[in-house]
């Protein structure tokens, strides 16, 4: 590495001051001349999933300095969707990301390094850490902070939102509700299904930016330390071959992404980040895009919510690697990492290791093999993804529906509006009977124009855990939900209802077809009468020119700023003032 000019240095050179300022805060004068690496994470007392990342950044720096380097710990604590759930802090969620993602360019940028480690958890940590990555374009490895321990009986947090609304109908004593609240999250690390985190997590992995193995690690073992220390080792390694993410990170990185994602069954909020991500590497990534893979894609993880087992499993079983392994003949495996290796090479450097053998021994206790948790790619769970995409008069721009999780009678379904311009009045309305099987629940101005596109997460558990609404009615929303989502919710409906989109039109028993083989969703009647698509076109447009003028609900702060220049959920959401300045890279994975 000091055969060239260190960027760090070419900063030293311009920044006299900068010497002194890292004398006074302790730095060595032989610290001065090493590469400067940056350890950024998301450490904090936010969440599980950051509470314990000090001592992964620790390892890092421990890592780099002992490899000759000189480590800096910089922090972005991010927050939870769990405890912001049921109060305006949601709203935050989404618009925290790109915040986050801010906050570590400006430190990358504000000071200059000559390689990165980023360490983070989360379903917005870990999409923002890697738009920073994209956006700074230094040598960089991201690691994944882990999952946690499933609780008593394998209860997992994704299930509390059920029995929260088990307990308001009175199927369940407070005594028990509260059992299972103080049971379900036993550890640090990610919350333990394939919700948005978890997915995130082999996101990170399937691009090649974090090391082969790490997604999903369980947060408290000695396996996940140990890939610090080697995380630190692989970002001096990086630097010193001047291996930056934009040469890591290609079209076929991103497609490797969407068929992995289709394979573990993943949150629909991958959606929202792959794009943003996608993005700030410069290239479009779309609904499309997703569609296609998912109509041929093998579904092969066994992980909940749509699947049986606890997240800490995928990694039992082999987790990303063996996953690879079984998509070998559809995926890019020459596809690089920042092991500097292919993925099909680094699959057989760790089967060189026994990483596989070594693995599955944690799964002997519960009497299951690995098959049973990532299935072999002939024996799929299902055989056309996980998610759909639809399009149609309601959605022009297009929304997703996660069909693993929604019964089969409802994919093809007519039914009858009833909209909400908030989810609070629409949860109150499915709590007390208010609504009925064959209603489309709709809720409205809930995107990233309208109130920065919160999780509907409380809506659809009680929709979900109620017996005979969780297979006879649909939520629709151009907002979000939780990667723990089941049953029929198609959410990230574009054009927005903010925006004008015609959601914002519905009225009361209106029809609307749901046809997810066909991948529409459309309004095929006005008032419970079938009328033919011109004449609802022409309705429709009656309604937008009489609509009374909808307000925004941010003026000020984070999210006035967020609600005024996102872009619209099929889009991201990502706040982005040049997306028109981006030249799709013609991603084709109907070519891979």
């Amino acid at each position: 590495m000091h055969r060239n000019t260190l960027h760090s240095q070419q900063i030293r050179s311009l920044s006299p001051e900068m010497d002194s300022l890292r004398i006074g805060m302790g730095w060595r004068v032989e610290d001065l001349e090493k590469p400067q690496i940056l350890i950024e994470s998301t450490f904090g007392d936010s969440h599980p999933g950051s509470a314990h990342l000090f001592t992964l950044v620790q390892s890092a720096t421990l890592a780099v300095n002992s490899a000759g380097g000189k480590a800096a710990r910089y922090f972005a604590t991010d927050i939870c969707d769990g405890m912001a759930q049921g109060h305006d802090g949601i709203n935050y969620s989404l618009a925290s990301r790109d915040t986050l993602a801010n906050l570590m360019e400006i430190h990358g940028r504000a000071t200059g390094f000559d390689g990165a480690v980023f360490i983070a958890s989360c379903d917005k940590s870990i999409p923002a850490q890697l738009m920073a990555i994209g956006r700074l374009d230094i040598p960089a490895v991201l690691l994944p902070g882990g999952v946690m321990k499933a609780g008593p009986d394998l209860l997992t947090l994704e299930q509390i939102g059920k029995y929260e609304a088990l307990a308001q109908r009175g199927e369940i004593t407070p005594e028990k509700l509260n059992e299972y609240k103080l049971s379900a999250c036993p550890s640090c690390g990610a919350c333990s299904f394939m919700g948005t985190a978890c997915t995130m997590q082999i996101m990170a992995e399937a691009l090649g930016l974090a090391l082969p193995g790490t997604a999903l690690l369980p947060a408290t073992g000695d396996e996940l330390q140990q890939a610090a220390t080697q995380a630190g080792i692989t970002a001096m390694q990086l630097a010193r071959d001047s291996l930056t993410p934009r040469k890591i990170v290609t079209r076929e990185s991103f497609e490797n992404a969407v068929m992995l994602h289709a394979a573990i069954s993943g949150s629909t909020n991958a959606l929202l980040h792959l794009p943003a991500i996608a993005a700030e590497f410069g290239f479009i990534l779309d609904g499309g895009d997703f569609d296609r893979v998912n109509r041929h894609a093998k579904w092969l993880a066994n992980i909940r919510p749509a699947g049986r087992y606890p997240a800490e499993f995928f990694h039992y079983a082999g987790g990303v690697p063996r996953l690879c392994r079984e998509l070998k003949t559809i995926l890019h495996m020459d596809a690089l990492t920042v092991t500097g290796r292919t993925i099909a090479q680094n699959i057989e450097v760790l089967e060189e290791q026994g990483y596989f053998a070594n693995c599955e021994k944690s799964l002997a206790p519960y009497g299951l093999s690995a098959a049973d948790v990532i299935r072999p790619v002939d024996r799929p769970l299902g055989s056309e993804g996980a998610i759909a995409v639809l399009h149609g008069n309601l959605a022009p721009e297009g929304c997703v529906v996660k069909h693993s999780a929604v019964p089969p009678e409802m994919f093809h379904a007519v039914l009858r509006a009833r909209p909400f311009d908030r989810e609070e009045d629409a949860l109150d309305a499915v709590l007390h009977g208010k609504i009925q099987a064959g209603d489309a629940v709709i809720i409205r101005f809930e995107g990233p124009k309208g109130s920065g596109m919160p999780e509907m997460f409380y809506t659809t558990e009680a929709i979900a855990s109620d017996p005979i609404l969780g297979s006879k009615i649909a939520l629709i929303t151009d907002g979000r939900f939780s990667g723990a989502t089941r049953g029929p919710a198609i959410g990230h409906v574009s054009p927005e209802a903010a925006e004008g989109g015609p959601i914002a039109y519905i009225q009361e028993d209106d029809l609307i077809e749901l046809d997810i083989p066909n991948r529409t969703l459309a309004v095929v009647g006005i008032l419970g009468e079938r009328k033919s698509s011109e004449e609802i076109d022409v309705i429709l447009s009656e309604r937008k020119a009489k609509a009374p003028h909808h307000p925004p609900k941010y003026m000020q702060g984070v999210l006035g700023v967020y609600t005024q220049l996102a872009a619209s959920p099929m889009q991201g959401g990502a706040i982005r003032t040049n997306a028109d300045s981006f030249s799709r890279n013609d991603f084709t994975p109907d070519e891979a």
